[in-house]
């Protein structure tokens, strides 16, 4: 059998498509050979895909010809690339995913044009972590207001191997630094040998040590990986725009004018209360956002506009239902709420539009008030649709999606849509792009996202194969069935 070098394929492909088409079969075996990868999981019927792509292939073009190259790759999730985009947790699309040597690095979520996809994806080859010579070199990056992950110590260790391989992983996200010259150890005060996680002086207190060093196994790099992630953000950490995913899970965050260029004094007299309590909550991770840059959020938990310099306070608990301290700041009122909140004795935050009328309605309308009623609890299989009003996409489905309510309304199968602008959405439906549909058996109600066609036939054909009862007009397959005379 004849083996075509992957190089050989990949720059032939710049004559037609720059990029690589990878499949279930594929998939692995090709990434594996490439040192990093910047995969586009994507749907042809997809417009954002469609505007997409152009872009993609011009820049795949100039990476593949950089030094060293960066592999653009692509998968179609719905046809041979089902299982991928399932293993990877694709729910919207287009979807950009950085691999290397064929595992997962990070999310991709720079620019989508091709001179910006260029650019980003350059930065990320290249060393993951900064070489320091001398003690000059380790005060430049000790002085530099970021969190910085250092190596002390021999690169062809083991923990010097493993620290390799999750820098490269998380470089991203992360500084690293390393050096083997004892000066460079000396002037972190930790020994060669170690792994040492050092905070920036403006996120230093006394309430926490300002470097953290690593004890776990030395080959184990989910272990390394893990004790990052643990301390990186410390006791309340820096949230901002950049690293908001970081900060996942049963959260506390603190809204005020947190700014560490113009007022660091004035940003830490706050941030030092809430730490004082953070420090008695360890089960919540706490975090200081800018009130200017999160006004979205903040709109989310029903704050118009933050005025003055005491800080508000939402919170998400691990079931991702919202909170919100309606007292004024103290540390007795915050403390307060955190015992509440953590005894589970707070109502939570609910955004809701009023409850409609849908009597006679062949698709109805849910509100985050009746969400539970129409949807999660209903005795019928359910489709639901989550919109926003503004959505292209969503107004063109809008007649189909009337007619197919129609259709339904003999069945034993609910059509719902919910306005997800308007309404919170339950933390289990995963909605990242408009429309966004799921579907729900009534035994289990467990949600599956719909990656079906957007025509009324496809959507018979699904809900006929897929209802939990064989429909009364419509057999297995989606054919109507005769009417008896």
């Amino acid at each position: 059998m004849l083996v075509i070098p992957l190089l050989f394929l990949l720059v032939a492909g710049v004559f037609s498509d720059s990029s690589l088409d990878l499949t279930d079969a594929s998939f692995d075996g090709e990434l594996e050979k490439v040192e990093t990868a910047l995969v586009m999981f994507y749907a042809p019927w997809c417009g954002h895909c469609k505007r997409l792509k152009p872009e993609f292939e011009k820049s795949a073009g100039d990476l593949i010809k950089n030094d060293p190259p960066v592999t653009l790759a692509k998968v179609d999730c719905t046809e041979a690339g089902k299982e991928v985009c399932n293993r990877f947790e694709v729910r919207g699309y287009p979807t950009l995913k950085i691999f290397r040597n064929g595992e997962l690095s990070s999310d991709y979520n720079g620019p989508r044009e091709a001179a910006g996809i260029t650019k980003f994806m350059k930065a990320q080859v290249g060393p993951a972590s900064k070489v320091l010579k001398d003690a000059e070199d380790a005060n430049k990056i000790l002085n530099k207001d970021e969190v910085v992950v250092f190596f002390l110590g021999d690169d062809s260790s083991d923990l010097g191997k493993t620290f390799g391989k999750v820098s490269a992983k998380l470089r991203e996200s992360v500084a690293f630094a390393n050096s083997d010259a004892s000066v460079v150890a000396e002037t972190l005060g930790q020994p060669l040998g170690s792994v040492v996680l050092v905070r920036p002086k403006h996120l230093q207190s006394k309430l926490e040590p300002s470097q953290v060093v690593y004890s776990g196994s030395e080959t184990d790099k989910t272990a390394l990986e893990a004790f990052i992630s643990k301390n990186y953000h410390g006791l309340v950490g820096h949230r901002t725009a950049d690293n908001a995913k970081d900060f996942t899970g049963a959260t506390i965050i603190a809204y005020y004018g947190v700014d560490y260029v113009k007022n660091v004094k004035g940003t830490n007299y706050w941030r030092n209360r809430i730490a004082k309590v953070c420090k008695e909550f360890p089960e919540f991770s706490c975090a200081v956002s800018n009130k200017d840059d999160f006004q979205q959020e903040l709109s989310e938990f029903g704050y118009d506009y933050v005025s003055g310099a005491t800080p508000v306070i939402a919170a998400r608990n691990a079931a991702g239902l919202k909170f919100k301290m309606n007292e004024e700041f103290t540390i007795d009122s915050f403390s307060s709420f955190l015992t509440d909140l953590e005894a589970g004795e707070l109502e939570p935050y609910l955004k809701s539009e009023p409850l409609p009328d849908n009597e006679g309605k062949g698709v109805k309308v849910a509100v985050a008030k009746n969400f539970d009623e129409l949807v999660t609890k209903s005795t019928k299989d359910v489709l639901v649709e989550f919109y926003a009003p503004w959505c292209g996409h969503c107004k063109k489905l809008t007649p189909i999606y009337d007619e197919l309510g129609e259709k339904m309304m003999d069945e034993d199968v609910e059509i719902v849509k919910m306005d997800a602008t308007a309404n919170d959405v339950p933390p289990q439906f995963n909605v990242r792009g408009f429309p966004t549909l799921y579907w729900l058996p009534k035994g289990s109600k467990q949600p599956k996202s719909y990656e079906g066609g957007r025509e009324l036939d496809d959507f018979v054909k699904y809900i006929a194969e897929n209802a939990s009862d064989e429909l009364k007009s419509f057999d297995r397959k989606g054919k109507a069935k005769k009417s008896e005379l």
